[in-house]
């Protein structure tokens, strides 16, 4: 439908005023939530992810177009509800102990959201034990964490070590991040997963969800 074109456009160019106006009236054509949301507000997010991948959309567009995919998600959520619609899966995320670096996470955050996937983010300077009783108490599939220091990697590994000990090693994956960490330091730590993005990121865990709700 020609409306949910104009959703994903207006979300791509970051106008939540007139998403605003689109949502409700798509709502008043007969769209359902569920297409609304994926056909309109996801896709847009999704373009703009896929122009940051590429680079050429920088964090500024990710995060008005995040802004006004966040409205449109505000005034459909009822509904999505109504329908039974459900999140793919959860994630909790998280700057490690000692690190106070938070833009990358926030980027981190919004894509994965665009995914639909429900975040918890604990924000920066987060304890290995409080990843590990968000995991638990909120049933989490992926426990995400970064450092943007040389000097706070190390808490990363404490984070999977903390995990093991829980007895959730074999519940949760484990994705790390962060512009000193590699593929090296992810194996060397024993994490499952590690992504040189925020869009490879989100991509990763859609995949990793998708398997797991298929088996």
């Amino acid at each position: 439908m020609a409306i949910l074109d104009d959703i994903a456009a207006a979300v791509e160019s970051g106008k939540a005023k007139l998403i605003k106006e689109l949502v409700p009236q798509a709502i008043e054509e007969g769209c359902s939530a569920q297409a609304i949301l994926n056909e309109g507000l996801l896709r847009g997010m999704n373009a703009v992810g896929d122009r940051f991948t590429r680079n050429e959309a920088f964090v500024p567009e990710v995060l008005v177009a995040a802004r006004a995919m966040n409205k449109g998600t505000e005034l459909i959520k009822p509904l999505l509800t109504q329908e039974g619609n459900e999140p793919l899966g959860k994630v909790c995320l998280g700057t490690v102990q000692g690190d106070l670096h938070d833009i990358g996470k926030n980027i981190v955050r919004l894509m994965v959201e665009s995914k639909n996937i429900e975040v918890i983010d604990l924000g920066v300077d987060v304890a290995p034990e409080t990843f590990v009783e968000t995991a638990i108490n909120e049933k989490c599939d992926i426990v995400m964490c970064s450092a943007l220091l040389t000097t706070t990697m190390p808490m990363i590994g404490k984070v999977v070590e903390a995990v093991k000990e829980a007895g959730i090693r074999d519940q949760v994956i484990v994705m790390v991040g962060g512009a000193p960490v590699t593929q090296e330091f992810c194996d060397e730590i024993g994490a499952d997963y590690y992504t040189e993005d925020a869009a490879a990121c989100a991509n990763k865990a859609e995949e990793l969800l998708k398997a797991k709700k298929a088996q």
